[in-house]
């Protein structure tokens, strides 16, 4: 794979370069019905970037973790085992684009000659871009990136983390719940880590307010190796076969640039 900068799509800043987050405008209450139509025009146009540069990444498995482990924590090792064998079975490896975890993840894949991509966020303090990726787009809107993170992967990793690594992790494991999505592979390392969650949601099937499929839904493990066997095994079902990457249009401006998949070039989805 060729080295150099990550392609980078940054985030719509607000006139005036104003410091309030826009969703916190977006999410104060009823305003004008001009303003609102003003936000939706502008989240259409994120969600927009987000497909445009998105599109030719290939099929994904995004991994999910904290941005506070540094490079001599475990979990940072581990993380990078896990990006370099993802990019071993031939995906590319998505993240949130920043550091600890997601730094590591998208490192492993880089250094196993694989695909990187990063969906970055604006936060109030900036959260920094990795240094391992080939293609970065930056969204303002958490609920927009989320999107992104679940429309093109096949898989989800979930590493030790905090409140946003909950989030994703409940959110993938509801939309397979309530088959807004496909029933795609979770799987959660760490299990001393989650060993609270995982007591916790035996405490909700005991009382009924999960079914005990729906813990089939998780695999909790340590093992790398028993990972991607998990991940290759449920994946077969949906027919990844080998085919030319989607063509960039002229018409679209969608650029010429010669690009690599890495290991996994040409996998996509029938």
């Amino acid at each position: 794979m060729t080295e150099g900068p990550p392609e980078v799509v940054p985030a719509e800043r607000p006139a005036g370069g104003g410091a309030e987050p826009a969703e916190r405008w977006f999410l104060e209450g009823p305003r004008s019905r001009g303003s609102e139509l003003f936000s939706v025009g502008k989240i259409a146009l994120e969600f927009i970037r987000g497909f445009r540069t998105l599109h030719f990444v290939g099929p994904c498995v995004t991994v999910f973790g904290s941005a506070r482990f540094q490079e001599d924590s475990p979990f940072y090792s581990l993380a990078r085992q896990i990006g370099s064998a993802l990019a071993g079975l031939g995906f590319t490896v998505m993240t949130g684009g920043g550091p600890g975890i997601m730094e590591a993840a998208n490192r492993g894949a880089k250094e196993a000659g694989g695909r990187s991509v990063g969906c970055n966020i604006v936060l109030p303090e900036e959260q920094r871009l990795n240094s391992y990726l080939d293609v970065c787009v930056t969204f303002r809107h958490f609920f927009v990136r989320k999107v992104m993170l679940v429309k093109y992967s096949y898989a989800f990793v979930v590493m030790p983390g905090g409140l946003g690594t909950v989030d994703e992790l409940f959110e993938a494991a509801t939309l397979i719940q309530t088959r807004k999505i496909n029933d795609f592979p979770v799987v959660v390392f760490g299990r001393d880590y989650w060993r609270p969650l995982r007591k916790l949601l035996d405490e909700m099937m005991q009382a009924g307010t999960i079914a005990p499929e729906d813990l089939k839904l998780l695999l909790f493990t340590d093992s790398v190796d028993e990972a991607m066997a998990h991940i290759r095994d449920a994946i077969a079902k949906f027919g990844l076969v080998r085919r030319a990457v989607p063509k960039r249009s002229r018409l679209l401006a969608e650029g010429f640039r010669a690009e690599s998949n890495g290991p996994g070039e040409g996998v996509a989805s029938p």
